[in-house]
């Protein structure tokens, strides 16, 4: 069931004024389900250079979650306190784990979401894969799914600049294929930092899915239209009646302080 945007939300009961053309959706825990290899490769990272509980100023389990779609080696580098050395170090780890995780068959479509990216595609929206895994990392998983060719542009942080939460890899995408307005762009993912680059970038929709790594209450404070049980539904979203109302999203979400695009 695709549940209606929330009566605070901006936009309620207005029409849409541009087309949804590009779609970007964020890969583990939206579009990739990873039965907890990308939690345990964090944690390998982590023992690989030596950080406890004590230096993340609070159990690893919850911290990783909260860094869920952030790039990763920005993540490692900050919790180093700008050692890159080590951060390259922790970042090597992670990636290695998880490519073994790749390789031992771990990961996987999430339900829905090949039929999804499919249905899209033929109502004529261009898509985007977006990811804080590295190029070599985020390849692997594409090629274990056999997706090469599903949708038009897979992008990481290293392709556009900065990862999320900002919105570096939106604009890149909406460069790379030639969309007119960031008004015509949706962005779906499954973590704050997910919906926040979505509103910084300007997209007129910014979609999250209560089945990945953020709460529903996470989801619910950060900036967002709409909040859906998994990508299974975004057609739905995007192509019948509901989709039909977004106008007047974009410019109320980019008018609050917290969504404007910041330096680091």
């Amino acid at each position: 069931m695709v549940p209606p945007p929330r009566p605070t939300d901006p936009g309620c009961g207005d029409s849409m004024s541009t087309p949804i053309r590009l779609v970007t959706l964020d890969m583990a825990g939206t579009t990739v389900a990873d039965d907890g290899a990308v939690e345990e490769a964090f944690q390998v990272a982590l023992d690989s250079v030596g950080l406890t509980a004590r230096n993340l100023r609070g159990e690893p389990d919850d911290y990783i979650r909260r860094t869920m779609g952030q790039s990763k080696i920005t993540v490692f580098t900050e919790l180093l306190l700008g050692d890159r050395h080590r951060a390259e170090e922790a970042n090597h780890a992670f990636e290695t784990a998880f490519d073994q995780a790749v390789e031992r068959g771990e990961v996987a479509a999430m339900p829905g979401a090949e039929a999804s990216l499919v249905a899209l595609r033929d109502a004529g929206m261009r898509l985007c894969l977006t990811t804080g895994f590295s190029p070599t990392t985020r390849d692997k998983v594409i090629s274990a799914l056999g997706w090469e060719g599903a949708v038009d542009l897979v992008l990481s942080p290293a392709d556009a600049g900065r990862g999320r939460p900002w919105p570096d890899m939106i604009l890149t995408a909406v460069l790379a294929l030639r969309i007119d307005d960031v008004a015509e762009v949706a962005v779906v993912g499954d973590t704050s930092s997910d919906l926040l680059s979505g509103a910084r970038s300007g997209a007129s929709l910014i979609i999250g899915v209560l089945n990945g790594a953020h709460s529903r209450a996470e989801l619910t404070a950060a900036p967002h239209t709409h909040l859906i049980d998994s990508v299974a539904d975004l057609p739905d979203l995007l192509l019948g009646p509901t989709g039909q109302e977004a106008s007047g999203m974009r410019e109320r979400l980019l008018g609050h302080p917290d969504h404007r695009p910041r330096s680091p």
